[in-house]
């Protein structure tokens, strides 16, 4: 039974509590690192949750318990309470649970090994707050075909997954080149690779209708095209020139795309034809590094290169200026000014 002292109590840890989401909530916006629950519609969305299946009642670790349905926003990632949790019914949860009294249990939804809350966010953030490991949920598994771990939570590998499973459903990059190793560290990355495939279909089907009339290319045949002629050769001169190693946790994919609007941004800005691999590479590598000292050098020499007055891209030779500024000018235009050209007028 619930005495006074024991609703006292649990009000002065509800404002304890209170204050630690706030700390919480000051801090993720100083480092800008997410401390929001997950949302459970957002990542069925993403991960297209189909069959759900009544599993009954299992004692549950809370460390799983990763999100929120419906109130997602009301509770920090470690289920502190924010100014949108109820006090008065968390007060009496928790007056309830130090009593002895207890409550029934919580409703969850659960995708591979983490849980989502159904019913019960505040019997959650109690329990948390109480040093609890686990609590009696009533579960519903909800299947899907992407395996899901509570690391995946941590830095957003888990939209990660799900972005690679739709490129790979809509470009069949797997089955085609079996060994492709295309993996990126930060979420929406693949949908620019989508992009990247449409504008070199447009670029190939308008190049080859100008000198025959031979039909557009398939999307297979786009997507191997693609990964043959334009991808694989970045990779090449990525592992030629060791750019991985001033870059050690990220990947080839992720050097690419930089690459890529590297490439894009020298084109446009010093009106070049597309830089071959090698040349975009080693520019890139001039400029850009994730290894302390090497920034610093870099810097050093962008702003010598400056002072110089130097009216080309750092580490580019005079000779290959002129020749790619000649291809511009004759007609050969960068893949951002083809995309330019998808858009309606």
């Amino acid at each position: 039974m619930t005495t006074p002292t024991h609703r006292v109590a649990a009000y002065e840890k509800y404002k304890q509590y209170l204050t630690k989401a706030q700390l919480a909530d000051l801090l993720s916006r100083v480092t800008g690192a997410d401390d929001n629950l997950v949302s459970y519609d957002m990542v069925a969305k993403h991960l297209r949750a189909r069959q759900q299946i009544e599993t009954g009642i299992q004692m549950v670790p809370l460390k799983q318990i990763v999100g929120s349905v419906g109130r997602y926003r009301d509770f920090t990632r470690s289920f502190f309470p924010r100014a949108g949790a109820n006090a008065e019914r968390w007060t009496r949860l928790d007056a309830a649970m130090n009593s002895l009294e207890g409550f029934p249990p919580v409703e969850l939804f659960k995708i591979g090994e983490v849980y989502f809350v159904r019913d019960g966010n505040h019997r959650v953030s109690v329990a948390r707050a109480n040093d609890v490991t686990h609590i009696e949920a009533y579960i519903t598994e909800v299947k899907t075909d992407i395996p899901l771990t509570v690391s995946d939570f941590e830095r957003d590998q888990w939209l990660i997954k799900a972005e690679a499973a739709e490129f790979a459903a809509k470009t069949e990059l797997d089955r085609l080149r079996p060994s492709n190793g295309v993996r990126f560290t930060e979420p929406g990355r693949y949908a620019l690779l989508l992009e990247h495939i449409e504008v070199h279909k447009y670029l190939r089907d308008t190049e080859e209708g100008e000198q025959s009339n031979e039909s557009p290319l398939t999307w297979g045949e786009a997507v191997s095209s693609w990964y043959d002629t334009v991808y694989l050769p970045v990779v090449e001169a990525i592992h030629r020139y060791r750019l991985l190693e001033h870059f050690p946790e990220r990947t080839e994919a992720d050097l690419y795309l930089w690459i890529a609007h590297h490439r894009e941004r020298l084109a446009s800005f010093y009106e070049l034809a597309p830089l071959d691999p090698d040349t975009a590479v080693s520019t890139f590598l001039e400029t850009h590094s994730e290894l302390p000292l090497e920034r610093m050098l870099q810097g050093l020499r962008v702003g010598w290169h400056w002072l110089l007055d130097e009216q080309r891209p750092l580490g580019m030779s005079k000779e290959s200026f002129r020749h790619l500024r000649e291809r511009h000018a004759a007609g050969e235009i960068s893949l951002a000014e083809a995309d330019m050209r998808l858009i309606p007028e």
